[in-house]
Order: structure tokens, then C-alpha cells, then sequence
């Protein structure tokens, strides 16, 4: 057997290095002198490169072939050693493929091993050419010039499976296919979850987000993502990849536009029942539609360099905040302009007052800025006096109380109405400890763009502990109804539990046991640690809409203990929620508590959470966390004492700071957590359900995930505006995507997450069907988005980004706000460009 050039004898290896070179000078000359001499043709087509890529070459004054069986494909299969024995299969499959639907999408196929069609004009009669195979240098250094001028002239390539090993010291055929092979590679078929992530591209649109078929699967030398545009990719978790798999994203299938052309690779396809399968054949025609030039589809749209982060606002000059105030959330009006908020912590030039004796303890400025795309700057909207600096809290030194949330009327452009979530100093009770927090309606005055401060509606308030450190929360988000959505934290401390359930009732000050999560979030009286759900009306009150988790009057014992606002109980600190604007489908985050390991005395780890909430309910929180698994109870004398588990499904709030019903809804499993180990950790469980808890039994089941100091940022649902004449916008391959994030870099997720489709992504609990990771189109690092605070989408279809900075408590020249936009170009092939007359007029297919 011939070896693998990783395996060739090193006294080669200057001679192939030799080669290397003289090849690549005899190709250029090669490529040149046809493409001068005009004897290499190809389908002629028109339009200018993508942004970004190299100008194709001349186009050949061809005209474009029409549709039906003079659309034809050349299938090459030839090999250095023994032929592979998925070729009959594929050819066959390919063939009848190319039968299928309409006569507008029929074409032919000649298939052979013979390299020297490449060096001759007749390729050129080709709307695409396959690589069945690959092994090895499978052509001369003319032979591979032809298939050079073929794609620079517009033609369309299709790489199947071993193709990635042929021309293994071409680097041009390496851009062309996209990834070569890695050294170590699994030996036999496997059963495999592939991960459809583009559901737009014809080679996709029509197969199962979690496709689980058998195949040989390939590792990669380098990890293609973010330079080719993936559209599927194996579940790292489902097989066994051996060593030198990479890490959990791994790629089997993209496309790109190269070179002039059109280029699709997939790693399946290698073995000979792959071509009997129905959604593979499906698989391969579609990526056949797009390069015969039989459909559009956008192979940009994933690729990094496609994307432009750019910061909108300067550090603030010394001493001010003229440009941001400590950053806590964004939001965008219609005509474009973003409203984003500090939420107290003024620059470390401030003063700060911690103590309890002085009236302007905590006291901070809680500012609202608008940035402007007329004039491409940021004003100072208006202030608010805000319990929000340093002061108070845990030994009062921190606090994360201020203002915590905006939101603007549906009716914004005409009432100008801003909706703010905020903490007033001017309310604080120095002795107990205790503050109000509100939700306001102000005026914008929008021909100065300045709030007008005594036009304040106090739509709703409740009363918050303010003696310990904290959770405070903050989102909001309306759905199509104009309901306004507002989380709240469990105003909790987060000791006194060494990191576990916030459950132990013995510290209290004046009266309030603020490490009891009990006393909040589980309770169905209280409005903290929830999701709140509102109808604003226009005189500064509001209704309740129907849905809720409670209507205000249940009679079960004795009545008067529920509150109608709630939606969701059982969050810890949703600082970041949001409703898709299709489907009014709620999704929050929220951040764990710190334990960093899980406890088989106590229960789980730190899970910081995601959900998908399609109706009201409670997500466990203080008893039970990730996929329902259940937390110790411990209660007075001794808290330091376990006693039993909490039953997930038959949860009693039998905590004596309770004010609210004891019988509670039961939790209900949450789509995404993750810890320090990693994402979505699981474990064996005993016959009442109680996981072991035990390290070495853990599974994790999402394995894009991975924590550490970690602060889980929900982030929107992208709807793709096709009527929208932005140039900016977020193509539509992120349609209905959801991104989930962390304030931190580095391993903690910044991620587009797909959730299975039909009834099985609406169950509670249901993993993500697909993740792809953002971090090098939402920049991380020291010259990125370090801290991500809040992420949102404009009208424009931009994302806008609040980086919070690098320090806690405050801001800092770091303290930003970001637009990303896209810069990729529209779906190639163009209009005018498609082999189908009939699509010559511009429909997307």
C-alpha cells in the first residue's frame, strides 16, 4: 500500500518540498497561459467577488447552459493505488440523483478516472465536477492548472469524503477542499449525531437537525471552521474519535466560495451503504444544485472575516461618563439609534461610601446614553439617583443593586416612552437595610434626546434586602402583545451555603433571613427571583395578562399568597431575558451559585442556566438546578445538618420565611447549564431519582460548553428581515438561532444554539440540537469584547454589544459599546448567473 504523505520516508521530504515549489511556478505559468490563450473553457459567469475575496478571473464569452439534461456534472474518480469500493455506489447514486425533481434540476454525469479531461477544453462543457475519491496526486501539474482555470472561470467543485486526500502538497487544492485529513484518524464505521446547522442551504434545508447515520469519520489537521462555512458537524459525543480529534467542534461539511467559483466538501460518504441512504443521496444533491449553479444558497455567511467589530464609544474623559457609565444593558429604537445604561459603579476616581451611618451610603448615578448613527456619537441622556455604588452589601464593599434595566415602548417613535428597572436611593432604610425596587415609565424628549426626569410613572414596586450581597437581576423584553417581561433576582446572599442551594434560614438581620432563596425565588408571594409578566397601560399602570403562573387569587390556604405578575419562579439572577419576535417564546438566563464541584452531601455544582420558556412555571431554583437535579434541604436548628432531598416533582416550601403558598409548582428540567467540568453535567441516578453526584460518574452532555468563573448573558433570537435594504444585517442563515453567552472569554460560551425542531423543542428540557461557537465574529481578547454585559439586534439587523470593562463594581476605558456587522455579500450563484433559465430573474432557491 502506497504510504500517506504524513508517512512518506524523511529522506523525501526535500525532494517533495523541491517539488512543492516547482509545481506551484509551473501551475501559475500553466494557468496563466490558458486563461490568456482562451483554450480552457467553463460556464461563463457574471458578477463580481464576494467582499473579501480574490477577483475570479475573466469570464469566458460563453453563454450560460440552459437548464433540464444539458446541465451536466463530471464525476472523477481516479486513484494512485486500488480503486475504493464506494465508487460504484456513488456513481450510481449520483446518477439517480440527478433524475430527481423537476426536468429544470435534471443533469447528466460522465464519470471516469482518466486525469487528463482536466487538460483538455472539453471541461469546460461541466457545470460542476465531483472528486469521488482521492488519493494521493492524482494529477499532473497541467492537469491540476485545468481545474485551476476551471474554477477561476466560475465552475463548481464537489469534494466527497477521501477527496481531501488528493494533492496533498497543493496548497491551492487545500483552499479548494478546505481541511486536510489529520494524521490519526477512527478505522472503522460509527454510528454518529450530525449536526445540521444551516437549515438554508439546499444541501441541508431538508434533513434532520440531529442526523444520526453510521460512517467513517474524518479528524482534520485544522479545525476549517470560520474560514469555510459549515453546514454540519458531529456531535463530538456521539462517537469515538481517537486521538488527535481536536476539541468538540468538528466539522463534516461546507462550502465556500473560491477562487472564482463554487466549492462544497463533505467528510461522509465512506462507505458504500452511505450512497443507499435516502437523506444522504439528499445531502449530496443539494450540494450539486448549488454548484451546477441550480440554486442559490450563502456560503458566507459563518465565514469570520465576513464580520466587522466595531466600538462605538470612547473611554469617557477622566473623572466623567460622558461616553458610559457602568455597563448593564442596551436596547435600539426603530430609527436606529441605541439606549444603553449604567447601573451605578461610577470610575475609580469616585468617591465610594460604605458606611450604614452616612446618609450617601450606596448612593451612585445610574446614567442613560443614547448613541446616534446620524452623528456617530454618544450623549448623556439623564441620571438617576440609584443605590448602586460600591457601598452596602456583603461587608459593604459591593452591591448590585442601581439600575439593572431599560426597555422602550412598542410606541416609542411616537410617545416616547423609556421604561427603566432601577433601585432609588431616595427610598433606602439605613436601619433595616431594606430598599425598593421599581419599574418606570419617563419621556424621552426626543427632539433633545434627554429624559425628562419628572415625568416618572412607578408602574411597580417591591422591597429588596440590601444587607447582603446580592442578585439583583434586571432584564426586560415585551412580546407582540406589549407585554412587558421583567426578571428579577432572588435578592439573596451568596454565602452562608458553602456554594450550594441559597436555602439556610439562620442569618438574618432586623428580622429578613437573606440566605434563604426560600424566602424569594421559592416563594410564590414574593417578586423577587422571577420572571414578571405586565401589560403596561397608557396611564402608568398596568393590567395582568392571562397566563400567568398565578392569577393573585388562588383560595388554596387561606388565599393571599400569590402574586398574579409572575410568569416563571425559580430563577437565581436573570440578568439577561428575551422574547423571539415570531414566536413570543421567552428565553433567560441565569447565573449559579459557586460551588465548584458537585457535593454527594449537598448536590450539584455552580450551574450557570439557559431556558426555553414556552408558558408559565417554575425552573427549581433553590431546590433543584440543571435537568431537575435536586438539592439537600437543611433547616433550622442546625443548618449545617443535611436532611432529605427535594423531590423535583413535589416541591413544598416549607421554609419558615414563607409567606407564600407551601405546596409549589413543580421544577421543570432547564435546555443548557454548565459548571467548572464543563457543559450540562450529568450523573447515574439512585431509584428515587437522586443523582450520585459523584465526579467519576459525571457525563456531560453538552460538550461545547465549559465554566469556571462564569456569569451566563442570555442573548436574542435573530429574525432575519428580508425587506430590511440594510447592508449590515446578519444574513438569514442565523435566522432563528438563539445566542446564549457568558460575561467572561475564553472557554465559557458565546454560541448560536439550534433547538430541535417540531414537538421535541418544545419539551421542557430540551437539549440544543446544534452550537456553533461566535467567539471570533464577536471578538474575544484583550482587543475584543472581553466582558459581554449585553448583546442585542438592531433594525439595521446589526448586533450591538455592551463590553463591560475589567473591573468589577465600576468602569473603565475598557467599558464600551460594539456594533458587529456583516460585510459577506449576497447567496452566490447570482441571478443572472443560474444554470436554470427560469431562475435567471432572481428567486432564491
Amino acid at each position: 500500500m502506497r504510504p500517506e504523505p504524513h508517512q512518506r520516508p524523511s529522506r523525501l521530504r526535500g525532494l517533495n518540498t523541491l517539488r512543492k515549489r516547482r509545481r506551484g511556478r509551473r501551475l501559475a505559468a500553466l494557468v496563466a497561459g490558458a486563461l490568456a490563450a482562451g483554450l480552457l473553457s467553463a460556464p461563463a459567469l457574471a458578477g463580481p467577488a464576494p467582499d473579501g475575496a480574490a477577483s475570479p478571473a475573466p469570464r469566458l464569452n460563453l453563454p450560460s447552459p440552459p437548464g433540464g439534461e444539458d446541465v451536466r456534472v463530471l464525476v472523477f474518480h481516479g486513484a494512485t493505488g486500488e480503486e475504493s469500493p464506494t465508487v460504484n455506489a456513488g456513481i450510481e447514486a449520483i446518477e439517480k440523483i440527478g433524475r430527481q425533481g423537476p426536468a429544470s434540476e435534471h443533469f447528466t454525469i460522465k464519470a471516469t478516472d482518466d486525469p487528463s479531461i482536466f487538460a483538455k477544453p472539453r471541461l469546460g462543457k461541466f457545470n460542476a465536477v465531483v472528486f469521488l475519491t482521492g488519493d494521493g496526486d492524482v494529477l499532473d501539474p497541467e492537469q491540476e492548472a485545468g481545474l485551476e482555470s476551471y474554477m477561476k472561470a466560475g465552475g463548481g467543485f464537489l469534494g466527497v469524503h477521501d477527496a481531501a486526500r488528493a494533492e496533498p502538497y497543493s496548497d491551492w487544492f487545500t483552499g479548494l477542499i478546505g481541511a486536510r485529513p489529520a494524521a490519526k484518524n477512527p478505522d472503522k464505521a460509527q454510528r454518529a449525531v450530525v449536526e445540521v446547522g444551516d437549515r438554508n442551504h439546499p444541501a441541508t434545508k431538508d434533513l434532520p437537525v440531529e442526523w444520526k447515520r453510521p460512517d467513517k469519520w474524518l479528524n482534520w489537521a485544522e479545525n476549517p471552521s470560520g474560514s469555510v462555512h459549515t453546514v454540519a458537524r458531529v456531535r463530538s459525543n456521539s462517537y469515538d474519535a481517537g486521538e488527535g480529534a481536536g476539541g468538540w467542534d468538528r466539522p463534516v461539511s461546507w462550502c465556500r466560495d473560491y477562487d472564482g467559483g463554487r466549492s462544497f466538501y463533505t467528510g461522509m460518504g465512506g462507505t458504500a451503504a452511505s450512497y443507499q441512504e435516502t437523506d444522504f443521496r439528499s445531502h449530496l444533491r443539494g450540494a450539486l444544485m448549488w454548484t451546477t449553479r441550480l440554486a442559490r444558497a450563502d456560503c458566507q455567511a459563518s465565514i469570520t472575516d465576513n464580520y466587522k467589530a466595531e466600538r462605538l464609544t470612547q473611554p469617557n474623559q477622566p473623572g466623567k461618563s460622558d461616553q458610559i457609565g457602568e455597563p448593564h444593558g442596551v436596547v435600539t429604537a426603530k430609527d436606529g439609534r441605541a439606549f444603553y445604561i449604567g447601573r451605578g459603579g461610577a470610575d475609580a476616581s469616585q468617591p465610594v461610601v460604605t458606611d450604614w451611618n452616612d446618609p450617601d451610603t450606596g448612593k451612585g448615578k445610574g446614567q442613560i446614553h443614547v448613541w446616534d448613527p446620524k452623528t456617530k456619537k454618544a450623549t448623556l441622556a439623564g441620571e438617576l439617583t440609584v443605590f448602586g455604588n460600591k457601598g452596602g452589601g456583603d461587608e459593604l464593599v459591593k452591591n448590585e443593586e442601581g439600575l439593572l434595566g431599560i426597555e422602550l415602548d412598542p410606541d416609542f417613535a411616537s410617545n416616547g416612552w423609556v421604561y427603566l428597572h432601577y433601585t432609588p436611593h431616595s427610598e433606602i432604610n439605613r436601619d433595616t437595610h431594606m430598599a425598593e425596587r421599581r419599574v418606570s415609565r419617563f419621556t424621552l424628549d426626543q427632539s433633545t434626546n434627554k429624559l425628562v426626569m419628572d415625568s416618572e410613572k412607578v408602574l411597580l414596586k417591591w422591597p429588596v434586602q440590601i444587607h447582603s450581597c446580592c442578585h439583583a437581576g434586571g432584564g426586560m423584553a415585551w412580546d407582540s402583545k406589549k407585554n412587558l417581561y421583567i426578571a428579577t433576582g432572588d435578592n439573596n446572599s451568596s454565602r452562608f451555603s458553602d456554594g450550594y442551594s441559597g436555602n439556610n434560614p439562620e442569618p438574618k438581620f432586623k428580622g429578613v433571613s437573606f440566605a434563604d432563596a426560600r424566602r424569594t425565588a421559592g416563594n410564590t408571594n414574593n417578586l423577587n427571583g422571577k420572571i414578571l409578566r405586565i401589560h403596561p397601560e397608557s396611564d402608568g399602570t398596568y393590567t395582568l395578562p392571562k397566563g400567568n403562573l398565578f392569577t393573585g387569587e388562588e383560595p388554596d390556604e387561606g388565599g393571599g399568597k400569590t402574586r398574579g405578575e409572575i410568569y416563571v419562579m425559580g430563577v437565581r439572577n436573570p440578568a439577561r431575558i428575551a422574547v423571539d419576535p415570531k414566536t413570543d417564546t421567552l428565553y433567560a438566563g441565569w447565573v449559579g451559585p459557586d460551588a465548584g464541584a458537585p457535593s454527594t452531601t449537598w448536590g450539584p455544582a455552580k450551574y450557570d442556566t439557559f431556558a426555553k420558556i414556552t408558558k408559565a412555571g417554575n425552573q427549581g431554583w433553590p431546590y433543584c438546578m440543571g435537568n431537575n437535579q435536586p438539592y439537600r434541604d437543611r433547616n433550622l436548628p442546625d443548618p449545617s445538618k443535611p436532611l432529605g432531598w427535594y423531590d423535583c416533582d413535589n416541591l413544598k416550601n416549607e421554609s419558615p420565611n414563607n409567606d407564600g403558598l407551601v405546596s409549589i409548582p413543580p421544577a421543570r428540567p432547564n435546555n443548557i447549564w454548565y459548571s467548572p467540568q464543563g457543559g450540562g453535567p450529568d450523573f447515574p441516578r439512585d431509584a428515587n431519582g437522586v443523582p450520585s453526584y459523584k465526579l467519576g460518574e459525571q457525563k456531560l452532555t453538552l460538550p461545547w460548553l465549559k465554566g469556571g468563573g462564569q456569569a451566563a448573558m442570555n442573548g436574542p433570537v435573530y429574525r432575519y428581515d428580508a425587506d430590511s435594504a440594510s447592508k449590515d444585517k446578519w444574513p438569514s442563515y442565523w435566522d432563528g438561532k438563539w445566542f446564549v453567552g457568558d460575561l467572561y472569554d475564553g472557554e465559557q460560551p458565546r454560541h448560536a444554539v439550534v433547538m430541535p425542531e417540531g414537538a421535541a423543542g418544545e419539551k421542557d428540557g430540551a437539549l440544543p440540537a446544534h452550537a456553533e461557537s461566535l467567539d471570533q465574529i464577536i471578538p474575544v481578547g484583550d482587543g475584543g469584547i472581553r466582558n459581554l454585559m449585553d448583546w442585542r439586534f438592531g433594525p439595521d439587523g446589526a448586533m450591538y454589544v455592551l463590553d463591560y470593562g475589567r473591573g468589577f463594581f465600576t468602569s473603565d476605558d475598557k467599558s464600551a459599546l460594539w456594533r458587529v456587522t456583516y460585510k459577506g455579500g449576497a447567496p452566490t450563484p447570482l441571478p443572472g448567473d443560474m444554470a436554470d433559465p427560469a431562475l435567471r430573474k432572481g428567486a432564491s432557491r
